[in-house]
């Protein structure tokens, strides 16, 4: 669909609430007004896209009643619009889809007040507070990041290669490993190795790396 193309389904949405409709007012692709309201501004295009959301952002200056619109897709459109409600709900932006003459409002613009995830603030400080030294660059990518967990678990390793087997108690007092019978358990990076009830020790390949 062209641009044009939108422009009625759009308007014959608004007017069926009452609104009375003009397209192209100022830099404004559709412009509605009914009574003593503040107006409705509407852009138009034909796929989501950063220049789509910073006209949006740019008429919020206007009104704070502001939607974008554009066709409704066929491939994907159930992620693209989820991901589209996500962004505009945050900006504070309505959305309409388009599909042939009919236009529909899947969100309405409203003042966004993000809430806040308490767990993921919590794993968040938690990582940070428990990660030795600084010993990841940001903004890395497709590199193995070092984790407060990779580090419990090279301490680990390392004191039993110094030490031998030992429990998990011993090991958490040793090298400051609070998760220390997790680790051993879970064996995520496979160093480890469960001798005997209750003793660990790393397995024999790991233990000839960290002496080689």
């Amino acid at each position: 669909m062209k641009e044009t193309e939108l422009y009625q389904p759009v308007k014959t949405l608004l007017e069926a609430q009452g609104y009375t409709v003009k397209g192209e007012i100022g830099k404004c692709d559709v412009v509605a007004i009914r009574g003593d309201e503040p107006p409705v501004i509407v852009e138009l295009k034909t796929g989501v896209t950063i220049g789509l959301i910073l006209q949006g952002i740019d008429r919020l200056g206007i009104t704070d009643s502001v939607y974008v619109a554009v066709p409704r897709g066929k491939k994907g459109w159930a992620k693209t619009l989820r991901d589209t409600l996500k962004l505009c709900r945050r900006i504070g932006l309505g959305f309409i889809s388009v599909t042939g003459k009919t236009a529909e409002v899947h969100l309405d613009p409203a003042p966004y007040t993000p809430r806040k995830i308490k767990r993921r603030q919590t794993a968040l400080l938690r990582e940070f507070l428990t990660r030795k030294g600084d010993p990841n660059k940001g903004g890395s990518t497709k590199t193995k990041l070092m984790t407060a967990y990779r580090q419990e678990a090279i301490r680990i390793a390392e004191h039993l290669a110094e030490f031998g087997p030992m429990a998990p108690a011993k090991l958490k007092q040793a090298v400051d490993a609070p998760k220390a019978g997790a680790i051993l358990r879970a064996n995520h990076y496979g160093w480890f190795q469960k001798i005997e009830k209750g003793i660990y020790d790393l397995t024999p390949e790991h233990r000839k790396l960290l002496e080689a």
